[in-house]
């Protein structure tokens, strides 16, 4: 991944970058191509000032009001290059909504593009504020990690609509409201994403990019478990007696301890336990992930939770873990019971021969474009991602937006010296799919 840094260094990687980037063009890019990316070039500043607008509205998930303002601010947009806008509302489980634009056709290749509207920073984060460092950098809360792609997708769209090259092909703009932290079920929150997809041929998703030259053909999926055990409450002068036991927390650190020794170890596959709670009282709130708990030293504990996630590459994968967990769980200490509990998330996005070939496409794009080659990213150092609710309809390839560091962090920053490329290599990719007539 590369690491933009605020000195003088950083300053000449991105004066060379900047030279590469938009060294004189291939002989392979068309003249409709070439028109394009003139008009990329004509547009980028006010791409950036959409994505300085859009930054600076605050669209915490949780902040219903204002995920769907910035849904109308791309919304307005998208109707201005007569894409047809729809928002899909999201009340019934506790989330703002989704907005989608399109247009209809069945020329080449079925687009799904992928964005997000919402962010972790919610309505009551100290970070709000689009601030630049320097000439190229910015502190922009959710400009990395989504809105920054949104604006790519955006512009790219934009370019090829003022040139006249999207007429007969379809090309679905998805944005939901809700990425960050889904709305329950997902057979109401991501239907619509589902639904699009079967639609579709190919669905590119513009999360946050791992770097100028890699992309994304698989990722992790993710999976919520939850542990709960119940001891024998008794003076602790009893524990380890027949009568007595040993106690729930006794009981959960056997079994952590055996997650650890018995399931950890394969490839892709992680685990984390995020929270535990122990005691002879407890009260845990799940929606809000903390609780409190009352015990005492020479009381053995009736009580003990733990939540965690789950991390894996296929649905094998993840099956297998689960069942090994349940094994151990079951195989209780004196006195205890235990239970595990699993809530499923985000599904995988395999590493599959069509997201292969799709890298390919973007590859030479990439070289086309005098941008250098595109790699496939390790999915080991990914999370999960709306993409993935629609890996087993289309062959997909995610990880197309803006460059920068610290998502997720008040410290997120976006690159905006990379924008413009970005948005070049995603305009001539999506051309090139919607003019591929295999």
């Amino acid at each position: 991944m590369i690491i933009m840094k605020t000195n003088i260094f950083s300053k000449l990687f991105v004066i060379c970058f900047l030279l590469i980037a938009n060294t004189s063009f291939s002989q392979k890019l068309s003249r409709a191509e070439k028109k394009i990316i003139k008009t990329i070039e004509a547009n980028n500043g006010d791409a950036i000032q959409f994505l300085k607008k859009v930054v600076n509205i605050n669209s915490g998930t949780m902040n219903h009001d204002g995920v769907k303002k910035v849904g109308m601010v791309f919304k307005e947009a998208f109707d201005d290059i007569d894409f047809n806008t729809s928002w899909y509302d999201m009340s019934s489980v506790n989330r703002s909504g989704h907005l989608f634009a399109e247009t209809s056709g069945n020329k080449g290749k079925k687009l799904l593009l992928i964005g997000h509207i919402d962010t972790v920073f919610e309505a009551d984060s100290p970070f709000q504020e689009f601030t630049m460092v320097n000439d190229s950098i910015a502190h922009a809360p959710g400009g990395n990690d989504m809105k920054g792609g949104n604006v790519i997708i955006l512009y790219a769209l934009k370019a090829l609509a003022q040139n006249g090259l999207l007429d007969k092909a379809q090309i679905i703009a998805a944005f939901t409201g809700d990425e960050e932290a889904t709305g329950k079920p997902l057979t109401i929150s991501r239907k619509d994403l589902i639904d699009a997809a079967k639609r579709s041929d190919i669905a590119l998703g513009f999360e946050t990019s791992t770097g100028f030259n890699y992309a994304t053909v698989a990722r992790r999926g993710s999976s919520d478990w939850k542990v709960e055990v119940t001891g024998k409450r008794a003076h602790s002068s009893g524990i380890f007696s027949d009568k007595t036991g040993a106690g729930a927390i006794f009981e959960m650190s056997r079994i952590l301890n055996g997650f650890y020794n018995d399931v950890r170890g394969e490839e892709y596959l992680t685990f984390n336990p995020g929270i535990i709670l122990g005691g002879t009282q407890m009260n845990y709130e799940e929606a809000l992930s903390k609780g409190n708990t009352f015990g005492k030293s020479n009381v053995v504990a009736q009580t003990a939770i733990v939540y965690g996630g789950l991390r894996f590459i296929s649905e094998a994968q993840k099956e297998n873990a689960r069942a090994k967990m349940r094994v151990i769980v079951n195989n209780n200490l004196p006195q205890t019971s235990a239970k595990v509990t699993f809530i499923d998330s985000y599904p995988a996005m395999g590493p599959t021969q069509g997201n292969t070939n799709l890298l390919n496409v973007l590859n030479q794009v990439s070289s086309d474009l005098k941008q250098g080659e595109v790699e496939a990213y390790d999915p080991g150092k990914r999370g999960a991602a709306d993409v993935s609710f629609v890996a087993q309809y289309v062959d997909c390839l995610d990880g197309l937006g803006t460059m920068g560091n610290g998502a997720h962090t008040p410290q997120e920053t976006v690159n905006l010296n990379t924008i413009e490329a970005l948005t070049k290599r995603t305009a001539i990719l999506i051309y090139r799919l919607i003019n591929d007539k295999d």
